[in-house]
C-alpha cells in the first residue's frame, strides 16, 4: 500500500516532533496506534464476513472445479494423494476389515469342504480298487481249482 523505508519514517518522526512537539508526541502516537488497530480490525472484520459470504454462495467448490478444469493433471494427482493417504488410515474394524474377515472365513470353509471332498474321493477309489482285486481273485480262484 504505502512504500515506506526507514528513512522516510525517519522524516515523518522528525518533522512530527517539530510540528506536535516533543510533550504531545506520545499521545499523538498512541492515538495514532489505536486509530490504526480499529482500522485493521474492522479490515479483518470485513474481510471474514466477504468470506463467509463467498463461502455461503460456493465460489469455493466453483474456484475448485476451475482449476481442476484447468489442470487435469494436478486433479487427478490431488485423487491420488488422496486416494494413497486413505490406503494409510486402513481401520481393520470397517466395513472393509469385516468383509475381509469374513472373506477369510469363507476361504477356510471352502478349503475345509474340498479336503473332505478330496479323502472322500481316496477312499471310495481305494475301495473300488480293493472291489478288483477282489473280484479278479475270486475269477482266478476258479480257474486254480480246475487246474489242479
Amino acid at each position: 500500500m504505502f512504500d515506506l523505508g526507514w528513512t522516510e519514517m525517519l522524516v515523518i518522526g522528525i518533522v512530527a516532533l517539530i510540528v506536535i512537539g516533543p510533550k504531545d508526541l506520545p499521545v499523538m502516537f498512541r492515538t495514532l496506534g489505536q486509530f490504526v488497530g480499529k482500522a485493521k480490525g474492522m479490515a479483518r472484520e470485513f474481510s471474514r464476513a466477504m468470506n463467509d459470504a463467498a463461502d455461503d454462495a460456493g465460489v469455493k467448490d466453483i474456484s475448485k472445479g476451475l482449476r481442476a478444469a484447468t489442470s487435469p493433471v494436478n486433479s487427478a494427482m490431488d485423487g491420488v494423494k488422496k486416494a494413497a493417504s486413505d490406503l494409510g488410515n486402513f481401520d481393520p474394524d470397517s466395513e472393509t476389515g469385516k468383509l475381509a474377515a469374513e472373506r477369510a472365513e469363507q476361504t477356510k470353509k471352502i478349503q475345509a469342504a474340498t479336503a473332505r471332498a478330496a479323502a472322500d474321493r481316496k477312499v471310495r477309489e481305494a475301495e473300488e480298487a480293493q472291489a478288483k482285486a477282489a473280484e479278479l481273485e475270486a475269477a482266478a480262484a476258479p480257474e486254480q481249482k480246475s487246474e489242479t
